[in-house]
C-alpha cells in the first residue's frame, strides 16, 4: 500500500501525472518557442510535473536510487521555474532562469519516459535489455540534442509581452 492504493493503483495515478506533465510540458515549450506564457497550461506542467517528482518518492525502496536523484534535481529546477514565473514574472534574469528551468525539467521527465519505455515495453526492452546497449543510449542521445537545440531557441526567442498588456 502507498498513501492508501495499492501498488499497482499508485503506480497507474504515477504513469497518467507524469503523461499529463510531459502532454502539458511540450504546449509549454512550444509556447516559449512563439514567445507566449501560456498561463494555465504552464500551471499545469509545473503542478503535474511536481506531482511527478513527489509521486516517485512514493514507491518502496531501500536505499536512494538514481530515479530519487533525477526526483530531487527535477524539483529543485521546478522550484526556481515557479519562483521565476509566479514570484517575480518573468523579470530579468528570471526570464531565461525560467526558460532553461522548465525546459530542464520536461527534459529530465522525457528522459525517465525514455528509460520507463525501454525497461516496460518488450519491443524495446529486447533492443536494449540492460540499457547500455546502442539503441537505449541513442535514443537519449536524441531526446537531449532535441532539448538543448530546442532550449537554445526557447531561451532565445521566449520574450512575453508584460503580464495585462
Amino acid at each position: 500500500m502507498t498513501l492508501g492504493l495499492s501498488l499497482e493503483t499508485f503506480t497507474i495515478v504515477h504513469v497518467i501525472i507524469s503523461l499529463v506533465g510531459l502532454v502539458s510540458g511540450f504546449v509549454v515549450l512550444a509556447g516559449l518557442l512563439s514567445s507566449r506564457r501560456c498561463a494555465s497550461w504552464t500551471a499545469l506542467f509545473l503542478a503535474t510535473t511536481v506531482l511527478t517528482s513527489v509521486t516517485g518518492f512514493g514507491f518502496p525502496f531501500d536505499h536512494f536510487l538514481p530515479s530519487h536523484w533525477v526526483g530531487v534535481i527535477s524539483l529543485v529546477l521546478l522550484l526556481f521555474a515557479i519562483l521565476g514565473f509566479y514570484v517575480f514574472g518573468l523579470a530579468g534574469a528570471w526570464r531565461w532562469i525560467y526558460v532553461v528551468c522548465a525546459v530542464m525539467a520536461l527534459y529530465l521527465n522525457a528522459f525517465v519516459a525514455v528509460v520507463q519505455s525501454f525497461q516496460k515495453l518488450s519491443f524495446l526492452r529486447t533492443l536494449a535489455p540492460t540499457q547500455s546497449e546502442p539503441p537505449f543510449l541513442i535514443a537519449q542521445l536524441v531526446v537531449l540534442g532535441f532539448f538543448i537545440v530546442v532550449g537554445i531557441i526557447a531561451g532565445r526567442r521566449f520574450h512575453p509581452a508584460a503580464k495585462g498588456a
